[in-house]
């Protein structure tokens, strides 16, 4: 199995100048645990996550170094650390040169470069352009996938797969993180839903691609009905003024 047989597609991306509260939000929105940041040209430049958001002021858990650390460590990783702790731009706070795959990387390089990098995701590009990310969930489905015993992917499944995801990405119900393995005719739907009646519409319109022998239904739901998650802590702390801390040194 290569990249571009397990990766999600279309990826959600942030440019280098969105403000965190957009991108924090936009993680929130999508459910995804990191972003790719692209330039108006379509070119990687960054990727941001939730790590990124760890050392943060608004929530106290700024590094808090003493006299002497900072002595050793220089002015110049104390500067950093503050503009990480403060920055309004993902640009500030990202972090730039990713490692990234190409589409005919195969899984045992891809779980090769994470276990290797202890990274959770790898955007994958055609030449200099983002065209899809593999996570470890990905891998995970995979693994779930090849479990079944069931024959490696061919070209025809291969097209059956770009069919199911033009027939369900351009619709207005499409699940977020969505992704389709084929194997054989037989197709895996994964995905995150909102909504009980978007997992039906995404089955029927799976089903009626030629080529489909059957259909798998792995979608979830989320929220789940009986949790609450909450949200939006992180975006209105950013709303507040600046404290005493954070004037210029």
């Amino acid at each position: 199995m290569r990249a571009h047989q397990i990766m999600t597609q279309p990826v959600i991306t942030v440019g280098p100048e969105t403000s965190i509260v957009e991108a924090a939000n936009k993680m929130l929105k999508h459910h995804v645990s990191g972003l790719p940041v692209v330039d108006p040209a379509g070119k990687l430049v960054g990727i941001i996550s939730e790590g990124d958001f760890i050392r943060r002021a608004e929530i106290g858990t700024q590094r808090q170094r003493g006299r002497w650390l900072r002595l050793l460590i220089g002015p110049g990783q104390v500067a950093s650390d503050f503009v990480h702790e403060r920055g309004r731009k993902v640009s500030e706070i990202m972090t730039t040169d990713p490692l990234t795959i190409a589409e005919d990387t195969s899984l045992e390089e891809i779980v090769r470069i994470i276990e290797r990098h202890n990274v959770k995701r790898l955007p994958v590009l055609r030449q200099d352009q983002l065209v899809g990310i593999v996570a470890r969930s990905n891998l995970l489905q995979a693994v779930v996938d090849l479990a079944r015993d069931v024959s490696d992917p061919t070209a025809d499944d291969d097209h059956i797969r770009s069919n199911i995801r033009a027939a369900i990405e351009k619709t207005y119900w499409s699940p977020t993180r969505f992704n389709v393995i084929v194997r054989d005719g037989i197709v895996h739907l994964s995905g995150v839903i909102t909504d009980e009646r978007c997992r039906q519409a995404a089955i029927v319109a799976a089903e009626n691609v030629p080529g489909v022998k059957q259909v798998h239904d792995e979608l979830c739901s989320y929220p789940p009905p009986e949790e609450d998650f909450g949200g939006g802590d992180f975006a209105s702390l950013q709303e507040q003024p600046s404290t005493a801390d954070d004037a210029p040194l």
